[in-house]
């Protein structure tokens, strides 16, 4: 049996709908690009900076944390304004080997100093995560309780650069963090190296976090930051590793000893501690608000930072002719011939550079 075709009914029918409207709402896409295209002015930041705005404060840590020198223009003249704002705060160092446990440490501790009715700002130094590829957002994610509060707030490193550089963008940010109202101050290293330094030159206290039974293989980076450090914590000391954590506490109390005594008159302590289990981490705290009234009240807190305040100084003038020398377009266009040279052992290394500077200085 046939059926024409303009008979035939198909079961399945569409019905006609309604248009569909579009799927970004155009006017608020324009209005917000509007918004992100807006320069707040210099007052603008100093403003939002001293009201505490977080976002204000991000915006303005990333002005000084760009190259470009419109911006580096505009950051200094905000760090001066903020300046005169800035509260007294404490400033802590922590660093430690790989696999201490400093994320899962520096949310510990840090829970319990904004429970203590203080405001805390962690920074990063890592001059070599571009490089590495190292968790800088990483350590931020996993402090999931920490900067969740309302009490604390969590920058990144800058990206990578010369070591001087970030750790200047780093005490740059130091002050306007304190300008924002938070009254201490955590600055993380990355790994184990030179950034140990410049990360001791700018903070009051240095806490390094050491693992028990790391073996020997440590014990050379260990010497040169141990004489640095105020206090070491052995972290992870839980469960099975609570007998060899008690151990290190007395070996390296024993180390310690060893060292020159201190210009600030204090005594390097060793503690243990589990930041799983939430042990030990009052006690630390507790060893640092001590050691913070000592130093203030023999003196060595104040003369330290006015001693800290001069090295940046000349570090500051050092990036600065550095930059300005690589800058330099006499300097651009010889450099990479001067360098093959060197490479081609036609000229020495000094040599070289001696006819870089000479061209630098040089008077047209």
């Amino acid at each position: 049996m046939s059926h024409k075709n303009d008979d035939f009914k198909s079961a399945l029918t569409v019905n006609e709908g309604i248009p569909q409207p579009p799927s970004v709402n155009l006017d608020s896409v324009k209005h917000f690009k509007s918004k992100i295209r807006k320069q707040l002015s210099v007052d603008e930041y100093v403003s939002g900076i001293l009201q505490q705005n977080r976002t204000i404060l991000s915006q303005a840590i990333t002005l000084i944390e760009s190259s470009l020198p419109k911006h580096q223009e505009i950051a200094q003249k905000i760090i001066e304004l903020c300046l005169p704002h800035t509260k007294d705060s404490v400033r802590i160092g922590i660093t430690g080997v790989p696999g201490v446990g400093k994320s899962s440490f520096i949310e510990s501790i840090g829970m319990h100093v904004t429970t203590s009715g203080h405001k805390l700002a962690v920074l990063a130094i890592d001059p070599s995560s571009e490089r590495s590829g190292g968790s800088i957002l990483g350590d931020k994610t996993r402090m999931e309780q920490l900067s969740a509060h309302p009490g604390a707030f969590i920058r990144p490193s800058p990206s990578a650069g010369s070591l001087g550089g970030v750790a200047r963008k780093t005490r740059e940010t130091i002050y306007l963090c304190e300008a924002a109202g938070f009254d201490v101050i955590f600055i993380e290293t990355v790994g184990v190296g030179q950034s140990e330094t410049a990360v001791h030159s700018m903070v009051d206290f240095f806490l390094l976090l050491m693992l028990s039974g790391a073996g020997d293989e440590l014990q050379g980076i260990k010497r040169g930051i141990m004489e640095m450090a105020d206090a070491i914590a052995i972290t992870k000391s839980d469960g099975s590793n609570v007998d060899k954590a008690s151990r290190a506490k007395s070996e390296y109390q024993s180390a310690l000893h060893l060292f020159p005594s201190t210009d600030s008159g204090w005594n390097p302590k060793v503690l243990t501690c589990s930041a799983h289990n939430n042990i030990g981490i009052a006690d630390i705290w507790n060893i640092i608000e001590e050691y913070i009234s000592l130093t203030k009240e023999n003196g060595f807190f104040k003369s330290n930072r006015i001693k800290q305040s001069s090295y940046w100084m000349h570090q500051t003038i050092q990036e600065g002719i550095k930059s300005h020398f690589y800058e330099n377009e006499k300097i651009k266009n010889k450099i990479n011939s001067i360098e093959k040279e060197v490479l081609s052992s036609k000229i020495s290394s000094f040599e070289a550079a001696q006819a870089l500077l000479n061209e630098y200085f040089r008077k047209d």
